[in-house]
C-alpha cells in the first residue's frame, strides 16, 4: 500500500474479533519454564514447533509398542470455573489419561493439552496449565505441546475447556491384563476423593442440599465444599510401574466413570468374574454425604463413583502379600478386595459402611 494511501474505513483486525494473538504468545512465555521442568529422557524439543520429538530409544526402549489414550475432566471443570480454583484441574486432566495408560502397562512418556476458551486470560490459563505440568511431573512424562485455542462466541464468559492425549510405551510381549486367572487376588488403592466422574450427578445433589461451593463442607467443616469436591485425581503411576516390575501383576483396572462395576470386569477374560467385600473398606466421608444428600442407593454408587477405591490391581495369589507392602511402601493405602472366580461381571459381598 503507498504511503499516502488510507486503510479502508471499516478496517478490522483479528484482535477487534476478539482474538488476541499476543495474549497467546505471553501465555507460550509463561509456561514454558513449568514445560521445561517435565523433560525427561527421550524428549527432543521444547514448546513452539509445529510437533514434537521424542527419541524412544534415549527413553529405553528396544522394541516399543505405544500406548495412546485421551480423555477429559468433565463437569468437574464447571466447579473450577465457579469458583476460580483452577490450579489442579490440570492434574485430573493428566491423571485421567496417564492412569489409563499405565492399566496397559505401559509407561507415560509424554503428554499434550487442548485449553479451549472465548476470551484468553492469560493468568488464568497459565495456572491451568502449570497444574498440568504438575500432573506431568508427578507421573514421569514430558509436557511437550499443546494447543490454545481463543474462540469467541463458542463459550460463556469465564468459561472454558480442557482435553489432554498421553503417550506411553512398554516393550514387546509386556502388555497388561496377561494370564488373569481364577484365584488372582484384587487389590484396592485409595482414592483421593471423588476424582473426575460423576460430577453431573454431584452437582446436582449441591443443589439439592442448598449449599454453595464455599461453604464448609458437612463432613469436613475446616474446608470449603468446592474445595473438598475439587480434590484432584490420584496418580497412580509410578507405584504401579514399580508393582509391575516387580512381577507378580495380571492386570490393572482404572475406576472411573461406571465405578467397580463397568471398570473390573473390562480386564478380565471371558468365563471370569470378580467377588468383592463391600466391608473390606471404609467409604469416605464424602461419598457417605453424597449418598445420604441424593438417597443414591448402594448399586448407583458403585457404578457411577469411585466409592474410595481409584485402581485396582489384580495379581497372583501367591504375590499378593509382596505387591501390596511394595505398594504401601510406595505411598499407597492398599485394601485386598476380593478374587477373580468362575463367572461374569462383579458379585458383591456384605455393605458398604
Amino acid at each position: 500500500m503507498p504511503a499516502d494511501a488510507q486503510a479502508p474505513k471499516n478496517s478490522l483486525t483479528y484482535a477487534q474479533a476478539g482474538v488476541d494473538i499476543d495474549a497467546g504468545n505471553a501465555l507460550v512465555d509463561r509456561i514454558k519454564p513449568a514445560a521445561a521442568a517435565t523433560a525427561r529422557a527421550g524428549t527432543m524439543s521444547g514448546l513452539g514447533g509445529f510437533g514434537a520429538l521424542f527419541d524412544l530409544k534415549a527413553a529405553g526402549y528396544t522394541d516399543p509398542i505405544l500406548v495412546a489414550a485421551t480423555d477429559g475432566v468433565g463437569t468437574k471443570l464447571r466447579i473450577a470455573i465457579d469458583t476460580g480454583a483452577v490450579d489442579t484441574i490440570g492434574i485430573d486432566l493428566v491423571a485421567m489419561c496417564v492412569n489409563d495408560l499405565v492399566c496397559q502397562g505401559a509407561e507415560p512418556l509424554f503428554f499434550l493439552d487442548y485449553f479451549a476458551t472465548g476470551k484468553l486470560a492469560v493468568d488464568q490459563a497459565a495456572r491451568i496449565i502449570e497444574g498440568i505440568a504438575e500432573g506431568c511431573a508427578q507421573s514421569g512424562c514430558a509436557l511437550v505441546g499443546g494447543e490454545t485455542a481463543e474462540m469467541p462466541g463458542m463459550y460463556e464468559a469465564g468459561d472454558f475447556d480442557l482435553a489432554g492425549f498421553a503417550v506411553g510405551a512398554m516393550e514387546r510381549g509386556a502388555s497388561l491384563p496377561a494370564d488373569v486367572a481364577e484365584g488372582d487376588v484384587i487389590l484396592g488403592l485409595a482414592s483421593d476423593g471423588v476424582h473426575s466422574n460423576g460430577y453431573s450427578l454431584v452437582r446436582r445433589i449441591v443443589d439439592v442440599s442448598g449449599l454453595a461451593w464455599s461453604d464448609p463442607a458437612p463432613f469436613a467443616p475446616e474446608t470449603s465444599l468446592g474445595a473438598v469436591l475439587l480434590a484432584p485425581t490420584r496418580l497412580y503411576v509410578k507405584p504401579v510401574l514399580q508393582a509391575i516390575r516387580a512381577g507378580g501383576v495380571h492386570g490393572l483396572a482404572h475406576i472411573t466413570g461406571g465405578g467397580l462395576t463397568e471398570n473390573l470386569p473390562r480386564v478380565l477374560p471371558e468365563g471370569l468374574g470378580a467377588r468383592i467385600d463391600l466391608g473390606a473398606w471404609g467409604l469416605p466421608p464424602v461419598f457417605h454425604w453424597l449418598a445420604e444428600t441424593g438417597g443414591i442407593e448402594t448399586r448407583e454408587m458403585l457404578k457411577t463413583f469411585n466409592a474410595g477405591i481409584g485402581m485396582c490391581v489384580i495379581v497372583d495369589a501367591a504375590e499378593a502379600d509382596a505387591i501390596a507392602r511394595l505398594l504401601v511402601a510406595a505411598g499407597e493405602t492398599v485394601t485386598r478386595l476380593g478374587v477373580v472366580e468362575a463367572g461374569a461381571g462383579v458379585v458383591y459381598e456384605g455393605a458398604l459402611s
